[in-house]
């Protein structure tokens, strides 16, 4: 079991095995236990950083000491507390899902079978079919290509027009203008050239009689697959980072 604070920095998939929601007999507990202590024994830190070693282990036991002295005085009152607690759960929970199951038209028998469905469902979005990832690249070359194009069209315009500003006459300033002009347009062109390969590949891995036009229905469907992909890393890597600053503010 992962605890339910820290569960949730774990994809969706890993959560329907492991967080304490969709185990069976967990209840309420949020697997957090070693958390409650160190919100608690994170202020010791303030006033045994500058101590020496035995002021520091002294403030440690002692601290812990109190604490289960503390935790043990309570332990009937939390029994008896979260036992009510459990029971007014029970109560009104069973109750909203009766209802629920009514209008549905579900039985317990099947909530098992929406969590089976879940894990094949996410299962089969692990990675997407070979074809569908081959045309996903697809598309990602041919705007690649268009940024290629877009970049060597840019280069030639700047080099017919690298001596537009320089002075007549100034044979170094053209020699250097020219210079970074060439430069410009072979690296330019050496790039357009990466994407068309990239592009041909792709084409002949997929049996691509006509080039894909950008705009069109499929590269449309693929361009969308591939955003979609993306925003489910970030929504994911957004996850990790917020759970992460949780952590170094609690």
């Amino acid at each position: 079991m992962v605890g339910a604070f820290h569960g949730h920095a774990h994809n969706r998939r890993c959560q329907l095995d492991w967080h304490p929601m969709y185990i069976s007999g967990t209840g309420h507990t949020e697997g957090e236990g070693c958390e409650h202590i160190f919100s608690a024994s994170n202020e010791l830190a303030r006033s045994t950083r500058h101590a020496n070693r035995f002021h520091r282990h002294q403030a440690i036991e002692e601290h812990f000491a109190f604490w289960d002295a503390d935790k043990y005085a309570a332990l009937s009152n939390y029994l008896w507390t979260h036992y009510r607690e459990a029971l007014k759960s029970v109560r009104l929970l069973t109750a909203e899902l009766e209802t629920i199951k009514a209008e549905l038209r579900l039985s317990d028998n099947d909530f098992p079978g929406f969590f089976d469905q879940e894990r094949i469902y996410l299962d089969g979005l692990k990675q997407p079919a070979p074809r569908d990832r081959l045309s996903i690249r697809y598309v990602e070359v041919l705007d690649e290509l268009a940024e290629r194009r877009a970049e060597w069209d840019l280069a030639r315009e700047s080099g017919n027009n690298a001596l537009n500003g320089v002075h007549i006459g100034s044979l170094e300033q053209m020699h250097d203008a020219l210079k970074q002009a060439r430069i410009r347009v072979n690296s330019s062109y050496a790039k357009l050239q990466h994407a068309e390969g990239l592009v041909a590949h792709c084409e002949t891995l997929l049996s691509v009689d006509e080039r894909w036009l950008i705009g069109g229905d499929e590269y449309k469907h693929f361009k969308e697959e591939a955003t979609l992909g993306k925003y489910r890393t970030a929504l994911d890597e957004l996850e990790r980072l917020v759970v992460m600053r949780l952590f170094e503010l609690s």
